[in-house]
């Protein structure tokens, strides 16, 4: 079952304004080459990490590598078993944590420092998550005394990336925001974050300050048309492949949306495939469905989906904690149990586990529907292509007057999402928008709040589905 309230996302404060959204699907990576090397034996990496994926083998953050493979890196996901880890194949190095990080859901901060010129070995390299220093490792080997790294070697063909390690392979399939390399000083975490002082949940802070050394960065990925763009002054920017102004998201560790929560697949691990920072799901077999990471039980809350392949035996919709949606995700179809909604692509309605009866119109390949659920009063219509379905006015969904909703009487904590209806039916795809849309919208419409990008307008009073709405409404 899906996180209620994802971990490590907090309002108030500095505030991060962007993310690079990297698809491992679409070979998403940064590189750069130096032009002279830095310093080797010292040097510190941030970063806030958002992942999509678990146990698929390795996944690289940031690594130097040269055509033999030879790699200074971090990453995720070292030999499937879903840690985060820190290696250094020139020197020996390798610490790999017995703790794991399997939240799907949450931003985890991740700070590693490289210090070869201390005298204690367990002092030369560090990890820290989320504000707290590892300790713990599986595999703990450090480096010699004043040994020379990979990162920041400039030789030959040693080429220094983001999201891969090689630009052929093991790309990472998740969000970055804030990345940060600091050539010559080993700092801690205090330099990038704090622990909030009332809810104690660990916080990004204002990094402009930091001096950066010779080939430090700071990638804010704020700028759409330069995505590579280092805003640290030292104009170290990174050439950007296969990622485009649709990567670049508003989901951020001081704002986290909603994505699809692959935690849940059904009755087998290759029902569905993610994508998009798991908004984009397509369905290999049928009867299966995919919900929201979030959920909520109050409040008024829009989205958007978008069929993006064989709509023949597709369904938008919602259910509650209690319904077999949620329970039992790969052996059901929304409206086919109790505590369950859904809109199906044949116009029909199936609500609360009864049988399928008129309600719209049909729907197809491209076609956007929306979600306008209002907990407060416990119902909830949709539209396709902007037009309220069943005559439903733009005034009674804003109003809360329930004549002409879909359905009446919904109670619990309720999450969004889809589903092929139909056993045997495989390629019925969708793009889910909970704010943060993994396709191009035409128009631009935001929340009465400023949050969200939705190609139609949002009722008023209605919010998109991420951490600062739920921490005002939820």
């Amino acid at each position: 079952m899906p996180l209620i309230i994802p971990a490590n996302s907090l309002t108030g404060g500095y505030e991060v304004d962007n993310s690079l959204r990297f698809n491992d699907g679409s070979s998403d990576y940064l590189n750069r080459t130096p032009a002279s090397s830095g310093n080797r034996k010292t040097w510190t990496w941030s970063s806030w990490v958002k992942k999509s994926t678990i146990g698929s083998g390795y996944q690289f953050l940031f690594s130097c590598t040269d055509a033999s493979i030879s790699t200074g890196s971090i990453g995720t996901n070292y030999n499937g078993d879903n840690t985060i880890y820190f290696r250094d194949d020139l020197i020996s190095l390798n610490l790999t944590p017995n703790a794991v990080h399997r939240d799907l859901s949450a931003w985890y901060h991740i700070v590693v420092a490289l210090d070869t010129t201390q005298a204690t070995a367990s002092n030369r390299a560090k990890m820290w998550i989320n504000g707290e220093q590892v300790t713990s490792f599986s595999t703990a080997t450090y480096p010699s005394q004043n040994a020379d790294g990979t990162i920041n070697l400039v030789s030959g063909s040693y080429v220094h990336r983001i999201g891969t390690y090689a630009g052929s392979t093991n790309f990472f399939d998740g969000y970055l925001a804030e990345a940060c390399f600091i050539d010559g000083q080993a700092l801690d975490p205090t330099s990038f974050g704090e622990f909030d002082a009332d809810t104690g949940i660990w916080k990004p802070i204002d990094v402009s300050g930091l001096t950066f050394g010779t080939n430090g960065f700071y990638l804010d990925f704020e700028n759409s048309g330069s995505l590579g763009a280092d805003v640290s002054g030292n104009g170290n920017n990174f050439t950007v492949n296969n990622l485009t102004s649709i990567d670049q998201t508003t989901d951020t560790p001081t704002n986290n949306f909603a994505t699809l929560n692959p935690l849940s697949q059904g009755v087998t691990t290759t029902n569905r495939a993610y994508s998009n920072g798991n908004l984009s799901v397509t369905y290999n077999n049928g009867d299966d469905s995919s919900l929201t990471s979030m959920g909520v039980s109050t409040g008024k809350w829009y989205a958007e989906f978008k069929v993006t392949a064989q709509p023949t035996t597709a369904t938008v919709g919602v259910g509650n904690e209690q319904s077999t949606f949620v329970v039992d995700p790969g052996n059901c179809n929304l409206g086919a149990s109790t505590g369950a909604y859904g809109y199906f692509s044949t116009g029909q309605k199936r609500i609360n586990g009864g049988g399928l009866t008129s309600y719209g119109s049909s729907y197809t390949t491209n076609d956007i529907i929306g979600i306008a659920l209002n907990l407060d009063i416990g119902a909830i219509w949709f539209s396709k292509n902007g037009t309220w379905q069943a005559s439903a006015t733009i005034t009674e969904i804003q109003n809360g007057t329930t004549t002409n909703a879909c359905a009446t009487g919904l109670s619990g904590t309720f999450f969004l999402g889809t589903s092929n209806s139909a056993s045997g039916t495989t390629g019925v795809a969708f793009d889910n928008n909970f704010g943060n849309p993994p396709f191009t919208i035409a128009s631009g419409n935001s929340d009465a709040n400023g949050y969200g990008n939705f190609e139609y307008a949002v009722p008023s009073g209605y919010y998109a589905l991420c951490t600062a709405n739920l921490a005002e409404f939820g």
